[in-house]
């Protein structure tokens, strides 16, 4: 399925749908999540409070959120699970900062920027422990497996990365594996336990395979769109991957498509890390010369497809809606 532009006459999914269906919610979220950062060591809700405060789009728990709706569920457990979702979710991104040696993180300093890099893995390892007592608190064995078993796999994900940081030669395969695991098996949770907090067995399988399509969408554009949005509306700086080294799925077909002086370009730049004044530029004019960003986004849609199909079996409902617009957000959306 090509990717098109959306025309002026019709208007971009967003995620209002999915935010109006679960505002109350996700406010109950909010609230836990204050009450669990509170502690007696001044600097733990000081530094937690300005990565939570830096906003995103609170997807992940509001997936949860949306999932348990989806099946009905009228009860109160899916608004602790969200909130240790979002735990696990904010503590990768503080651990990530520092391994990334972020400074910016939506146009704001990054906790590590302000506090240091120890403070930021220490609150970031409080942030996880916090999660695994909330899991515990819920008193099912099943939601300690998904999480915990998640939990692992975003760390593997992460080690996984460092292998192939700055390695143009990085194949497409091994690029999925690593955003499989980094970014879409929260996704997966994040959805499947809308179905174990509803008692429906038959949905969880279905709901973890939508959120892991979905995630792999999310993240394949998220690695896109530092090559092409708009600096302002993305909320970080264009070309920071580039900068950073970072060999995303555009670079990867890129690099195997391009000429040998085209790949020597790219070793020095992402490997040796030699960058110099207008290669950012001279990237992105490869990049578009192999229509690596075209043939990304043409992926990220497929995963989207497969969502949609996995979708389609579920009754009609303004969760479903909001479910099917968020889908189609992912591969639409400028930030």
């Amino acid at each position: 399925m090509a990717h098109t532009q959306p025309s002026s006459t019709v208007k971009s999914p967003t995620l209002d749908r999915l935010q109006s269906l679960v505002r109350k919610d996700l406010a109950s979220v909010d609230q836990v999540i204050l009450s669990h950062i509170d502690s007696g060591v001044p600097l733990i809700p000081k530094l937690a409070r300005h990565i939570i405060a830096a906003g995103g789009k609170r997807l992940r728990p509001a997936l949860t959120l949306l999932s348990a709706k989806l099946c009905g569920y009228s009860g109160e457990r899916h608004v602790h699970l969200a909130a240790c979702v979002e735990f696990i979710h904010t503590a990768t991104l503080l651990h990530d900062d520092v391994v990334d040696e972020s400074a910016l993180r939506r146009g704001s300093a990054t906790a590590n920027e302000v506090w240091g890099n120890k403070a930021s893995v220490l609150v970031g390892d409080f942030l996880l422990s916090r999660a695994f007592q909330l899991m515990v608190s819920d008193g099912s064995l099943k939601v300690l497996r998904i999480l915990s078993n998640a939990s692992a796999v975003i760390a593997q994900g992460e080690v996984m990365q460092l292998t192939t940081a700055n390695n143009p030669q990085t194949t497409e395969q091994e690029y999925l594996e690593v955003i499989t695991a980094k970014t879409a098996t929260l996704f997966a949770a994040a959805c499947e336990l809308g179905a174990v907090v509803s008692a429906q067995e038959d949905k969880e399988d279905v709901l973890r395979a939508i959120g892991l399509a979905l995630g792999i969408a999310f993240q394949i554009m998220d690695d896109t769109l530092d090559y092409v949005a708009e600096q302002a509306t993305l909320g970080k700086s264009i070309g920071d991957d580039f900068r950073d080294g970072k060999v995303t799925l555009p670079v990867i077909l890129a690099y195997a498509r391009g000429t040998t002086e085209e790949q020597q370009f790219w070793t020095r730049t992402l490997e040796d890390q030699a960058i110099e004044e207008g290669d950012l530029e001279k990237a992105m004019k490869i990049i578009n010369k192999y229509r690596a960003i075209t043939d990304s986004i043409t992926l990220a849609e497929s995963y989207c497809e497969s969502a949609r199909k996995l979708l389609a079996p579920f009754p009609q409902s303004p969760e479903k809606d909001a479910l099917l617009e968020t889908i189609d957000f992912c591969t639409q959306r400028a930030y």
